[in-house]
């Protein structure tokens, strides 16, 4: 694995024998999204935390495909969470925390998110498919589990209602966006300080 980090910006490549990924990721950008991975469904969601985060993201991934989707979007995941943990550096002078509801016709979905320094995840998604299109909706668990892990922060996300996947999966990753955009913006009352009692996240 290699870095390279400026300012807010990361870009991080992993490659397994399963997978070669690539991300670079801007926290203050425009909500400019280049994505080449190979899975449709979950790009179109990555587009939505780009532009709902206002943050740059490109990715290029190429996995084994030919079995299925699963290590592709796991390792997706996985990058794109060290590279948001390069790019919030010691995150000094951020909020800290974010939140967001956001709907869709019929669904709506709450995230919040807390950059803790420690990973958790809850996910409560209660899809009414098992698919969107060739997607399986079981891979979005292993996407954030995979990024919580790697860029330790807390995010509980719940879908509070909805009757079609597809609205369900964008209100989750549309809030998602939201919320870390939220969480990573910098507070100008808490500037060069960082948002812990223990000094350290």
């Amino acid at each position: 694995m290699s870095a390279q980090t400026t300012n807010r910006t990361a870009r991080i490549e992993r490659q397994t024998l399963e997978t070669r990924i690539r991300v670079t990721v801007d926290l203050d950008g425009t909500g400019r999204a280049n994505l080449r991975t190979g899975v449709p469904f979950l790009e179109h969601m990555l587009e939505q935390v780009a532009r709902h985060g206002l943050i740059d993201l490109e990715i290029e991934a190429d996995g084994d495909r030919h079995i299925d989707d699963h290590h592709t979007v796991e390792d997706l995941g996985i990058t794109l969470g060290q590279a948001l943990a390069r790019a919030l550096g010691d995150k000094r002078g951020i909020r800290r925390y974010g939140h967001a509801y956001v709907p869709l016709d019929e669904a709506l979905s709450r995230v919040v998110v807390d950059l803790s320094g420690r990973p958790g995840l809850v996910f409560s998604v209660d899809f009414v498919r098992e698919r969107i299109g060739a997607f399986e909706v079981d891979l979005f668990r292993e996407f954030f589990q995979g990024l919580v892990n790697h860029a330790a922060l807390t995010l509980h996300v719940d879908n509070l209602r909805g009757d079609n996947a597809h609205h369900q999966a964008e209100t989750v990753f549309k809030a998602f966006g939201r919320a870390l955009r939220m969480a990573v913006e910098p507070d100008p009352r808490m500037a060069g300080i960082t948002p812990s009692t223990k000094g350290a996240l």
